[in-house]
C-alpha cells in the first residue's frame, strides 16, 4: 500500500506521524524542504542568544525516525495531483500517496515592500533565517523591525543581546493594539523603551534601500525618514504556506478548507497546523490558528481518524502564552482588546509597571470570560476548570491565590487585587479560606 505523505516536518506533522506510529504499522514519509529533522521552532531565538545550540532544539534524536519507520526526505514539494494520488518535487520526482497531509505552516508576510529582496532582508521562521543572521550580525550595527507582534518582540531581544541598535516600526499607536487592552499595550511600550529599543509608533515601512552590492543600507519610513541599517526583519505577521496549490483543484481561502475532521474536499486529503482554515472558527476562534499548541492537537486528533477512529477537532478553551523581552504573558479565554458590549473589565497594575492582570466578565451574570496576565504565572488547569464550569469572576477573585503557580510569593498581589476589586465593585465577598 502507498503511504501516508505528510508534507511539513513541523510540529503538527510530526505530532501526527509520531501518533499514527503508536496505533499503526502503515508506512509514514514526512517531506520537507527546509531541515531534515523536526526542531522547535520556537527556540531558534535562543540559539542566536547563545543559550544552546541548534542541536538542542531537535527533540528526537536522529535516528528515532529510522528506528520507528518513519521515512524522511528532504525536498520541495512543487505540486498536488489528487487524480493520480501523487506528489511532484522540485526535482520532477513523483511520489505515490494513499492518504496526504498538508502540514506546509506559514510564511512570514510581504506587502511587496519595495527592496524587500535585498540581502539582509529577513523574517525569522525558518532555520535558514536563524542562519543568515548569524552571517549578517557581525557586521551590523543596526537594525530596522517591521511589525508590532510576537516575533518582532522576539526579534528585537536576539539583536539587542548581540550589541545592534534596534529600530521597531511599528504600524498601529500602540504596540500589538489589535491584541492587547490600552493598558497592557502602554506597560509593553514603557518596557520596549526601557531595553533602549527605538520604538517608532504609528510609523510603517516604505522602501528599503540597498547599497551596490544588494545589501541593505537603508529603510525609508511613511513619514520620509531614511534610518540607516544593515539588517531589516520583516516580522509583519504571517500567512498559510499554500501557493503550490493554487492548481491542485482543494479548495482554498487564506489556508487550506477544512471541516471539523481535518478533511479538505478531496478525499484522502487533509491539513493541519498554521495552514489549515476552518470553514467557520470554532466557538470564538479564528478559522486559522498559527499557534503552537494547536497544530500538535490537530496532529493528535488527525491521528485518531487515520487509524480508524474518525475524531472531530475540539481544542477547548482559548489560552496563550508569550514573552516581552522580561515580562510574561498569559491568556486564557477571551480578553478583547475593546470590550464587547456584554464585557466588564477590571484590570490591576502593580505599581513597577510589570506585573499586570485584567479579568473580563459578563456584566448581566458576572461570568467570568478570560484573563490577561502579566509578569505572574498562573495555573492552566485551574482557569479550563473555571471556564468549563462557568465560574463567576467573583469565585476567580475569591481564589486567585490558588490560580497561581506560586502561592506564598503572589499573597500580597493577590491581597491587593482583592481590595482593588471590592473597592471597584462592593459588596461581593472577594477572599477565600479555603
Amino acid at each position: 500500500m502507498d503511504p501516508i505523505v505528510i508534507i511539513g516536518n513541523g510540529i503538527a506533522g510530526v505530532t501526527l506521524a509520531r501518533h499514527i506510529r503508536k496505533k499503526s504499522e502503515v508506512k509514514i514519509t514526512i517531506i520537507s524542504s527546509e531541515s531534515p529533522y523536526f526542531f522547535s521552532r520556537t527556540a531558534l531565538m535562543y540559539v542566536f542568544m547563545g543559550h544552546m545550540k541548534f542541536e538542542h532544539t531537535q527533540p528526537y534524536e536522529n535516528d528515532f525516525w529510522k528506528k520507528n519507520n518513519i521515512d524522511l526526505v528532504q525536498a520541495l514539494v512543487t505540486k498536488v495531483a489528487p487524480e493520480t494520488k501523487e506528489i511532484v518535487l522540485s526535482t520532477g520526482e513523483r511520489i505515490k500517496y494513499n492518504k496526504l497531509v498538508l502540514a506546509t505552516g506559514s510564511k512570514p508576510n510581504n506587502f511587496g515592500w519595495p527592496g524587500s529582496d535585498a540581502k539582509g532582508v529577513t523574517g525569522l521562521y525558518h532555520k535558514q533565517d536563524l542562519e543568515a543572521l548569524e552571517e549578517w550580525a557581525p557586521q551590523t550595527k543596526r537594525a530596522v523591525i517591521v511589525g508590532g507582534g510576537l516575533i518582532g518582540i522576539e526579534l528585537a531581544e536576539m539583536l539587542i543581546s548581540r550589541g545592534i541598535r534596534v529600530t521597531f516600526l511599528v504600524r498601529e499607536r500602540t504596540f500589538w493594539g489589535g491584541v492587547l487592552p490600552e493598558g497592557e499595550s502602554q506597560m509593553i511600550n514603557r518596557h520596549i523603551l526601557e531595553h533602549h529599543i527605538d520604538l517608532r509608533l504609528d510609523t510603517s515601512l516604505a522602501e528599503i534601500i540597498a547599497d551596490e552590492n544588494g545589501h541593505v543600507q537603508s529603510v525609508v519610513t511613511d513619514k520620509g525618514e531614511t534610518i540607516s541599517c544593515e539588517i531589516v526583519g520583516l516580522t509583519a505577521g504571517v500567512s498559510p504556506n499554500i501557493e503550490f496549490l493554487n492548481d491542485s483543484g482543494i479548495t482554498l481561502g487564506r489556508g487550506v478548507k477544512v471541516n471539523r475532521f481535518l478533511e479538505t474536499n478531496i478525499a484522502d486529503i487533509y491539513a493541519i497546523g498554521d495552514c489549515a482554515e476552518q470553514h467557520e472558527g470554532i466557538d470564538l476562534r479564528r478559522p486559522i490558528e498559527a499557534v503552537w499548541y494547536t497544530g500538535r492537537m490537530m496532529g493528535e486528533v488527525l491521528a485518531q481518524t487515520l487509524t480508524g477512529t474518525p475524531t472531530a477537532y475540539k481544542p477547548g478553551h482559548w489560552f496563550n502564552s508569550a514573552k516581552f523581552l522580561d515580562i510574561e504573558y498569559q491568556t486564557y479565554g477571551w480578553v478583547w482588546a475593546k470590550p464587547k458590549e456584554y464585557e466588564e473589565h477590571f484590570y490591576w497594575e502593580h505599581s513597577s509597571g510589570k506585573k499586570a492582570i485584567r479579568i473580563a466578565f459578563h456584566k448581566d451574570n458576572r461570568s467570568f470570560l478570560g484573563i490577561n496576565c502579566f509578569g505572574i504565572r498562573m495555573r492552566h488547569p485551574f482557569f479550563d476548570d473555571v471556564l468549563s464550569q462557568a465560574k463567576s469572576v467573583d469565585y476567580v477573585i475569591a481564589h486567585l491565590k490558588q490560580a497561581n503557580f506560586d502561592p506564598e510569593f503572589f499573597t500580597s498581589y493577590a491581597t491587593e487585587i482583592q481590595k482593588q476589586f471590592s473597592t471597584q465593585y462592593p459588596g461581593v465577598k472577594t477572599t477565600s479560606h479555603e
